[in-house]
């Protein structure tokens, strides 16, 4: 596999450089060598053959990075679990993929139904870095989503999906790491955007800072962007909202690249940030985790690039041999300029959810195209395509709601009231069930409480009065998942209609 091999020269050949910054100690790419190598000869001797997902707890530290690289040379997959969240939920996750064995770097592993491999407390052994002949159809990863049923739902991803991803972003000429650059670690391992973020930069021969779990996560990166000069920045939309007070202390000429994903991105926000990146390229990036993370993306500049809709920026075209395409409820394709919903097609696309076929029944279609049977993935994402062939985002389907049986996008409700909004903060519309059973939406505000008043009029001049919230509330700090994404579930229940 030419990704996995060239992981392999990249740390032979940038052995003195550094390759992790973890809690301001740094090591370098021998030490991470030396790590993969225990980790490998321990996989070798515990590990059958035939056992291809092994456990991971995903520890801030150097062996549980090295574990990664060291199960992809052994030609395995690792099963990612957060040492924060619930044992049963972890539990649940190794039993849905019958995972006999866990490395864990933890002083004391609490995984007794496994064989744990102690990843901390390995011996010293020869380096070997040379990679086993793996098969492309042979799974990379497995992570885990939350599902409706209550049981998480997992998604594998193979080593041709992450083949597929590597030779798409080495298609585009403008980016591209170098052994100089140091960058920003801030994804638990169990979220897909931590795939870009380890290994593009292992790739590149390049530094990684990793956010330490006990951190306030954006005052954190706000002291690395400053004390250590970082060049490239990876991260969620919502940890700029959380740095937005801090923007006029931050002036980063050193950052190079500034990449977006795993939420909308508001043209608001984005302009000011990138006044404080006077020498960055921002790209604003889509893709699911059911896609091995990035499936195109759109260059923004605060001047010559700002496409928007409803104030979110666009997420522009398809990257290498990825296939767009916006289908009606019957997945047929819709005209340009017409909403439905984006389905993607490609190298990129998972074989399917982990032993769930009424899932996948429902999320994945093949239709043919060019005499050939293309297999699609249905995002569950609003877009239209414009007439200059940019992708823009709606919304999701599942923000879509019905409003006295009018179909109502929550993100213009959002966007309507951002712009009328005294104070720049966080919005979001919000469907709320009340004691008939009936829709009405909320206006939750991530701020101090302060007088609506001339938001909720100047919404009555833009939309029918269906699309006014009827209740408003102010949260000090909006909840959010592991992943850094609003928690809507956990908003709804600050309002108390009935």
């Amino acid at each position: 596999m030419k990704f996995v091999k060239k992981l392999q020269e990249s740390i032979e050949n940038h052995s003195t450089g550094n390759v992790l910054c973890i809690n301001n100690t740094f090591y370098t790419y021998k030490d991470f060598a030396v790590e993969i190598s225990k980790i490998r000869s321990a996989i070798a001797n515990t590990v059958a053959e035939s056992e291809k997902l092994i456990g991971l707890v995903t520890n801030d530290d150097l062996q549980t990075y090295a574990s990664i690289i060291a199960l992809w040379f052994e030609g395995k997959a690792y099963v990612p679990v957060n040492p924060s969240t619930p044992i049963e939920r972890n539990t649940k996750v190794f039993e849905l993929t019958e995972t006999k064995y866990v490395i864990d770097s933890s002083k004391t592993s609490i995984y007794k139904n496994q064989t744990v491999i102690p990843s901390s407390t390995l011996e010293n052994t020869e380096i070997n870095l040379e990679p086993k002949e793996v098969s492309g159809d042979d799974l990379a990863y497995i992570l885990f989503t939350s599902g409706t049923t209550g049981l998480p739902k997992g998604v594998p991803i193979t080593f041709d999906n992450v083949q597929g991803l590597v030779n798409a972003i080495d298609a585009e000429p403008e980016f591209n790491l170098v052994s100089s650059d140091r960058c920003l670690q801030m994804f638990e391992l169990t979220f897909d955007f931590s795939v870009v973020t380890y290994l593009f930069p292992i790739l590149g021969g390049a530094c990684m800072y990793t956010i330490p779990k006990s951190a306030i996560k954006y005052f954190y990166i706000f002291k690395l962007i400053k004390e250590q000069k970082l060049t490239v920045l990876t991260m969620v939309p919502s940890i700029i909202n959380y740095l937005r007070p801090y923007f006029p202390e931050i002036n980063a000429p050193d950052v190079r690249y500034c990449s977006f994903g795993g939420g909308a991105l508001h043209s608001d926000i984005a302009r000011e940030w990138s006044d404080c990146l006077p020498n960055c390229k921002i790209f604003n990036y889509y893709g699911p985790t059911e896609f091995t993370v990035y499936s195109g993306f759109y260059p923004y500049h605060k001047e010559t690039d700002q496409k928007a809709h409803n104030g979110i920026i666009a997420i522009g075209t398809p990257q290498k041999d990825t296939l767009y395409l916006v289908v009606n409820e019957n997945n047929e394709e819709v005209p340009t300029g017409v909403t439905g919903e984006l389905c993607l097609g490609g190298p990129q696309i998972t074989p399917g959810y982990w032993k769930n076929e009424e899932r996948n029944a429902i999320s994945f279609f093949t239709r043919e195209e060019k005499g050939k049977q293309e297999r699609y993935y249905k995002t569950g994402d609003l877009c239209f395509k414009d007439e200059e062939g940019d992708f823009l985002y709606v919304g999701r389907a599942d923000f879509q709601v019905k409003i006295r049986g009018y179909r109502v996008e929550l993100a213009e409700i959002e966007f309507h009231a951002k712009s009328k909004s005294p104070k720049k903060v966080n919005m979001v519309a919000l469907d709320i069930t009340n004691n008939l059973g009936n829709a009405e939406l909320g206006l939750a505000i991530e701020s101090d409480e302060f007088d609506t008043a001339d938001i909720f009029e100047y919404m009555k001049t833009k939309m029918p009065d269906y699309m006014v919230p009827g209740h408003v509330r102010f949260v000090k700090e909006f909840p959010h998942s592991i992943n850094g994404k609003i928690n809507r579930k956990e908003l709804r229940t600050y309002f108390d209609i009935n």
